[in-house]
């Protein structure tokens, strides 16, 4: 026994149904599918169309996969956390509108706004209400409707990002699974690097501003990578030193999906092999905060209790982070996702 840890015990997922592919993308911006997959890895990203749908829609969607998965009602909920960039509005919070749509009705819950790194930050706040007590059920959600602060004719950002959004279930484990480690920064001073300086209360919205673009995602790509590399590959390498792991003891990174170059610096630091990296950056772009449980979902039917995973992520603000996750159930009694199971079908 080890006292109470946090465990995900299931995660669940929803993908807009349209996907922009890289031709689809050609006839906007002057590109090229082997000009972004060689630069990015993307190969197409989900889209969600329907101007009545946002981001909540697409969290909610995703926890009753979830919930349906493990055949628990929404009342036995009580905190409900959402990471996004994208909310449906500045008030109420995303997690206010998930709750009503869920039926959660002993739930309350708040937004957490770290950019790519706001699932591990709301990961690892969910798992201080389990080990305090104070919570028995926390759901967690990344998502993101990126497409709606994207500007398309921007070639060097549009290519990047897509729609969605996937959860994770944390509950109380007493046998030393689940959170076990992590490291978390913000770096203020680089904010300008990656933002949104429109919608807020110092760029409120005006003619002026949407004349200037500033409602949409803006970001210095050579510099953005340059400290995603240093500052992923670095706290990854840490938190497996500060807990004595070695490449061998880890069975998966699972990295922020945000460029295949950082991701593949960040592994050879840890010292992995490919095999060892959860990828699927080419079927669904940059999803912002629902990158990371998005493959927790795609790979959930391959692990299995005891495995070690790294999460690690980087974002704007800066915000960047790791966490070692001891896996706490066999996924492998869940089948492999429709989604996945179509697309080995047709290849």
């Amino acid at each position: 026994m080890t006292g109470i840890t946090a465990a995900i015990t299931s995660v669940g997922h929803y993908l807009p149904p349209d996907r922009m592919t890289n031709a689809d993308l050609e006839k906007l911006v002057d590109t090229s599918d082997e000009w972004i997959v060689s630069r990015t890895g993307i190969s197409e990203r989900r889209v969600l169309r329907d101007p009545d749908k946002a981001t909540a829609y697409m969290a909610t969607e995703a926890a009753r996969t979830l919930l349906a998965k493990r055949n628990i009602d929404p009342s036995e909920i009580d905190t409900i956390l959402v990471a996004t960039v994208t909310p449906d509005m500045f008030f109420p919070s995303t997690a206010c509108l998930v709750q009503a749509e869920l039926g959660a009705t002993n739930a309350w819950g708040f937004d957490i706004s770290a950019a790519c790194s706001g699932f591990l930050f709301a990961l690892t706040t969910g798992a201080r209400f389990i080990e305090s007590g104070r919570s028995k059920k926390v759901l967690v959600i990344g998502a993101d409707k990126m497409s709606t602060i994207v500007d398309y004719s921007d070639r060097t950002t549009c290519i990047l990002f897509g729609d969605g959004a996937a959860c994770a279930l944390l509950e109380p484990d007493e046998d030393g699974y689940g959170l076990r480690d992590y490291i978390e920064h913000i770096d203020g001073e680089q904010k300008d690097l990656l933002c949104m300086k429109g919608g807020g209360s110092l760029n409120p919205p005006s003619h002026n501003t949407i004349d200037a673009g500033l409602h949409f995602l803006h970001q210095e790509g050579r510099a953005v990578f340059k400290y995603a590399v240093t500052g992923m590959a670095d706290v990854s390498a840490r938190i497996m030193e500060r807990n004595n792991l070695t490449g061998d003891d880890v069975r998966y990174l699972v990295p922020h999906q945000a460029n295949l170059r950082i991701i593949d610096a960040t592994a050879r630091r840890m010292g992995i092999g490919s095999e060892k990296v959860m990828l699927n950056i080419e079927r669904y772009g940059n999803t912002t905060a629902a990158t990371i449980p998005l493959c927790l979902v795609d790979w959930e039917h391959e692990l299995r209790r005891g495995d070690n995973l790294v999460l690690a992520a980087f974002g704007g603000g800066f915000t960047w982070g790791a966490a070692w996750l001891r896996w706490a159930y066999d996924g492998s009694v869940y089948p492999i996702p429709e989604h996945l199971a179509a697309l080995s079908a047709n290849s």
